[in-house]
């Protein structure tokens, strides 16, 4: 079947799906969405297999009202990847909402749209990474964004979440607005809305607007600083198997965008790529410092989401960097990292949220400082949380760690061929910048599991907490599963990714046997030793299992320092765990108090409430204050939308008139 073909029948499945979501019983409705999404994925990730092994699929569309008339349906290796992520996530996440939606069973109408934008957020991600038209793509990546602004409100009734949903909807647009600047200014200069087209534009002053513009747009949907603002938001106010699919591809899509684009440019890469590296490493900082202070969860993995955006766009820097020094082996570590890190991500990212999901379903509650002790009544959403915190803290024995060794390879890679003291200034800090974060990130996540899973109960909860049901666990095991496979079969997964960036950049990266055979021995001795530690440990266990399954087992309270009557409130707190860190970095994470301090003439104080947050320092002295100023520009034009249908004739009538006298003197053709 060709890909043009393919596209048509997965259009024919989200309907069919739609109209079997209106009739079938509520009980039914995440059984039906979960077999569109798998026929859906089932579909698109044969072509994507075909063309990971270098057979591209080409097809192509006649619709004769759009400029060009033929709409280009393409899937090379590059989306392949992005493709065979966004199908296997989306999967997952059904799995889990499924069983994840079923303590909103009150909601029925909220649940019957929710799984109809849900096949619609899927499908139009598969889209976006499927076609090569202009117009097409910017069609995919607006049902994209609007499905998935649905998924964010769908406790529309709770006004946190509308507001939420609001300030991702204006964001989105505003990528939108971006992306359509860019393709126009694409088609004057190229006479085609196709992306691949970038590349047939002359070195001059345009062509680095064009790019660009279209980075802007691209950097909005992926988090990049300043445009990071909508997922702190949007996360939290989205279901937990929502906010796991968001984070683990949607917001790769933007860097689908950039890495195409970044493709098609024949100049300045040395330029380029040092300012995405000097905005990606700030990007990595700000994210998880901010994370590492915040006593929401969600809100916690979200700005951790930013980190590793920052992270993913190190490795696109370093790639471009590597291509402007004619340093092949520095392109290959960068975009080999970044790909990489890519797949990483999603994997540990869903696990994340998938498993502060089942917290949240059976606690009611984002606020660390109320939860304590969730081991011992929910041990193995503990043990996928701790999996997914050493993943992401870029530990050895998992996933994380490769696709940072490889961009640690690459950055003193380049240190050592440095072309001059700025760029090894560059990379100096930029080394630096990456051990920062990995360090901060064992800070957040060692506070968000201590403060979570260990310990005990900070206060009373509405009912006793226990663990989440199968349907909730299950994908967790298959990501667990993965997560694990990329750690001890590193090589496999990395030439695949050797075959994406030949087929990417096949004029400006050589691949070099002998320098990619080294990459290939260190990464096969890596998954080796990991393997291997990982079965020493399962050995150790077992062993004692045997030693000790016939002796009586009794338990005591370890030495309570002097101290035998402890109480909840002695605990350490998510606050106190991270007050040092916060003070330390107190110029970017600014601290608020709320309280009232004691006068002097009060001998006996009644009791007192106190309470501390850290704000977002850009979102509050940057974003806000432009959108009060858009907002009272705006203000102005109030007048237009009057309500009165009589305007409206006239300004379609206004309209016609331009036309006109624009034909008429051929200002318009």
């Amino acid at each position: 079947m060709e890909v043009s073909q393919i596209v048509l029948v997965t259009l024919f499945v989200f309907l069919g799906g739609i109209i079997a979501l209106s009739v079938v019983s509520e009980k039914h409705r995440a059984l039906i969405a979960i077999i569109v999404v798998v026929i859906n994925a089932l579909l698109t990730s044969i072509p994507s297999v075909l063309a990971l092994s270098g057979q591209v699929q080409l097809g192509t569309l006649l619709l004769p009202h759009l400029p060009g008339q033929v709409i280009n349906v393409r899937i090379d290796s590059l989306s392949a990847w992005f493709i065979l992520i966004i199908n296997f996530t989306s999967i997952n996440g059904a799995l889990f909402g499924s069983g994840y939606l079923k303590s909103y069973q009150h909601l029925k109408t909220n649940i019957g749209f929710h799984w109809i934008f849900y096949i619609l957020f899927h499908i139009s991600m598969i889209w976006v990474c499927m076609f090569d038209h202009g117009i097409i793509f910017l069609i995919s990546w607006e049902l994209m964004s609007i499905s998935s602004l649905m998924l964010v409100i769908f406790e529309y009734q709770n006004k946190a979440t509308l507001k939420a949903g609001i300030n991702y909807m204006i964001q989105m647009h505003l990528s939108v607005v971006f992306l359509t600047m860019g393709f126009i200014w694409l088609y004057t200069e190229t006479g085609s809305f196709n992306l691949s087209s970038l590349a047939s534009v002359v070195s001059n002053n345009h062509s680095i607007w064009i790019f660009v513009l279209f980075f802007i747009g691209f950097a909005i949907k992926a988090g990049f600083l300043p445009f990071h603002t909508w997922l702190p938001h949007a996360h939290p106010s989205a279901p937990s198997h929502v906010s796991g699919v968001m984070s683990g591809v949607i917001v790769k899509l933007g860097i689908f965008g950039i890495f195409r684009i970044i493709s098609y440019i024949n100049h300045d890469w040395f330029i380029i790529g040092e300012v995405i590296l000097s905005l990606s490493v700030i990007t990595a900082l700000y994210g998880i410092i901010n994370a590492a202070v915040k006593y929401d969860f969600k809100k916690s993995l979200a700005f951790c989401t930013i980190e590793n955006i920052g992270i993913i766009g190190i490795g696109m820097g370093l790639g471009l960097i590597g291509i402007g020094t004619q340093n092949e082996i520095i392109a290959i570590l960068g975009f080999g990292g970044a790909l990489l890190h890519v797949l990483n991500h999603s994997l540990f990212k869903s696990l994340l949220f998938f498993s502060a999901g089942s917290v949240y379903q059976q606690t009611h509650t984002r606020n660390i400082e109320k939860l304590g002790g969730l081991i011992k009544t929910m041990p193995v959403t503990a043990f996928f949380f701790l999996m997914g915190a050493l993943a992401i803290g870029g530990l050895p024995l998992f996933n994380g760690f490769i696709s940072e060794y490889l961009l640690y390879s690459g950055l003193f890679k380049g240190l050592l061929s440095g072309t001059g003291i700025s760029h090894v200034i560059l990379i100096v800090l930029s080394i630096v910048g990456l051990v920062m974060v990995g360090g901060i990130s064992i800070i957040s996540f060692t506070k968000l599991f201590g403060v979570m899973f260990l310990g005990n109960p900070r206060t009373e909860l509405q009912h006793e907490p226990r663990e989440a049901s199968f349907i909730m666990l299950f994908p967790q095991y298959i990501i667990v599963a993965l997560m694990l496979s990329i750690a001890f079969f590193p090589q496999f997964y990395f030439g695949h990714v050797l075959d994406i960036i030949h087929s990417t950049f096949p004029n400006l990266v050589a691949l070099n046997n002998v320098q990619i055979g080294v990459i290939n021995t260190n990464l096969t001795t890596i998954g080796h030793l990991s393997l291997y530690f990982i079965l020493l440990l399962l050995v150790a266990f077992v062993v004692r299992f045997i030693l000790l399954r016939k002796r009586k087992i009794s338990s005591c309270e370890t030495w309570g320092c002097g101290y035998v009557a402890p109480v909840p409130k002695a605990q350490y707190t998510g606050r106190s765990y991270a007050r040092s860190f916060g003070n330390l970095f107190g110029f970017v994470v600014i601290e608020r108090k709320n309280f009232k301090r004691i006068s002097k003439a009060l001998l006996y104080p009644t009791s007192r409430k106190f309470s501390t947050y850290y704000f977002d320092l850009l979102e509050k002295y940057l974003v806000m204050p432009l959108m009060k100023r858009i907002s009272f520009v705006m203000n102005y034009f109030q007048f237009i939308q009057n309500g009165k249908i009589q305007s409206y004739v006239i300004y379609g009538l206004f309209f016609i008139l331009i036309v006109f006298i624009g034909t008429v003197f051929h200002l318009i053709k």
